[in-house]
């Protein structure tokens, strides 16, 4: 199949239908890992009780007994809280192909400037953060960690796309991925702002369509997933929807942190901007200017 789009209609009752589903089970999750949770914290306070209580003897295999326990035990209790997280990507994954099917059936999708700002800045602050196992690297398009060469944005994806604007020339902007044709190798994007009418539409090459990341990265468990400090990348200017070269002034030092950037302004003696605060969905590696004729985008 040539084109990567939306495979079956998700009407909007059987969205609802699988919404209230999944929000079931992760109402019994979240019952579950409250009981569990209970039972770890039993758990370690009889492991502390009886390191003061201990008098020798047995109290070496006593003690590793009780700790395989406790380990055991937070085992259980990570993955039922996995789970919830996991139904949790589910219900937010089943409302955006609801409406991307909305948008694309009716083309009617109209929202002022101001309300679709506040709304990119919320998802941007609650989008999955990465959480791995001891030992696991984060995946591709988490934080910093840029996509596999052959990944293809799905339909919805969020990218930065390189196009001509009227007012600046070409111009990298926050875009949502219509369709991908194989064949061409071409991605049919919306300009984010735009996307109620076809105005905003666009057809270009892979090499003008980065992919954002999709999930955040935690600086306190997997720093390397995050642009260091004086790394040269592009990120979203505040109130706008156009990706500018910045340089990293901070990274986030906590999951909730944002990036402190420094955009490349002229009008500035060091040439700089004064530090403005991006969150990581809207930092991407920085990309040197596309040529005239180095790919065949429309």
């Amino acid at each position: 199949m040539p084109l990567t789009s939306l495979s079956k209609p998700l009407t909007a009752e059987t969205a609802a239908q699988q919404v209230q589903e999944r929000l079931k089970a992760l109402h019994q999750l979240v019952h579950d890992i409250d009981k569990k949770r209970f039972v770890n914290e039993q758990g370690i306070v009889a492991l502390q009780s009886y390191h003061q209580d201990e008098k020798g003897g047995q109290s070496s295999q006593r003690i590793k007994s009780l700790y395989k326990s406790c380990v055991a035990q937070a085992e259980q209790e990570e993955e039922l809280i996995r789970k919830a997280l996991q139904k949790i990507t589910e219900i937010r994954n089943i409302k955006n192909e609801r409406r991307i099917q909305s948008r694309i059936a009716s083309n009617k999708e109209s929202m002022r400037k101001g309300i679709r700002m506040k709304m990119l800045n919320s998802s941007a602050h609650t989008f999955p953060l990465y959480v791995g196992k001891i030992g696991e690297k984060p995946p591709p398009l988490c934080g910093a960690v840029p996509a596999d060469p052959n990944y293809i944005a799905k339909v919805g994806d969020m990218v930065a796309a390189h196009v001509e604007d009227s007012a600046e020339g070409k111009t990298w902007i926050l875009a949502e991925v219509v369709s991908y044709n194989h064949n061409t190798s071409k991605y049919e994007i919306d300009d984010i702002l735009k996307e109620q009418n076809q105005k905003g539409r666009h057809t270009l090459s892979r090499r003008r369509v980065i992919p954002l990341p999709l999930m955040r990265a935690n600086p306190e468990t997997d720093p390397q997933a995050l642009f260091p400090q004086g790394t040269l990348v592009m990120a979203l200017f505040p109130q706008t929807t156009c990706f500018y070269k910045a340089l990293v002034n901070k990274p986030p030092s906590t999951h909730n942190d944002e990036y402190e950037l420094l955009f490349e302004d002229p009008s500035y003696t060091e040439g700089y901007s004064p530090p403005h605060s991006v969150v990581q969905r809207y930092v991407i590696a920085y990309k040197p200017k596309i040529k005239q004729g180095q790919d065949s985008s429309s």
